[in-house]
């Protein structure tokens, strides 16, 4: 069963500084992709003592196709520099949607559909840039349909955005 709110709300978000590894990773290879970067990620933001503020995040740079930009990793305190693959990074401050998730990653396109249909009827313009906070861990909850994603939908400022038709 997938549970999603049928009004996600709009939100204002604040900068994150964070630490990730950024790839460009084939869809298939995403849950390996995720294995290996927040392992790795943790590991180096212990050694420089820079401490997670969160949970494990995905920003995705672009519509996903076949391959996709991501950055994959956690917010941290600000005290992190690059290490090797490992980035300072940061999640940045705007308004968006977001909406939360319940169920299998494979049907989390229902939840951005319903964003991108929220966006839609308020006039606003998505941003190319979108996150996911990973709420549960698939290792410690086996069932698929507990599995609980934050998604947040960044929205392009309005002077930014389409141009509206005049009336």
């Amino acid at each position: 069963m997938v549970t999603i709110d049928p009004q996600p709300p709009l939100i204002r978000t604040r900068e994150q500084h964070t630490a990730v590894v950024h790839e460009h990773v084939p869809m298939s290879a995403l849950t390996d992709f995720f294995g290996r970067a927040f392992g790795a990620v943790m590991a180096a933001a212990q050694a420089q003592n820079a401490n997670p503020t969160g949970p494990p995040f995905a920003l995705y740079h672009g519509k996903p196709t076949g391959a996709v930009d991501v950055e994959a990793g956690f917010p941290i305190t600000a005290d992190f520099a690059d290490a090797g693959d490992m980035l300072a990074s940061k999640l940045p401050e705007s308004e968006a949607f977001e909406d939360m998730h319940q169920g299998p990653y494979d049907t989390i396109q229902q939840t951005y559909a319903l964003i991108l249909e929220r966006m839609s009827a308020e006039g606003k313009t998505p941003s190319d840039s979108m996150w996911e906070f990973y709420l549960s861990d698939p290792e410690k909850e086996p069932d698929p349909a507990t599995w609980q994603t934050r998604i947040v939908w960044p929205i392009v400022p309005a002077a930014q955005g389409s141009p509206k038709p005049e009336p």
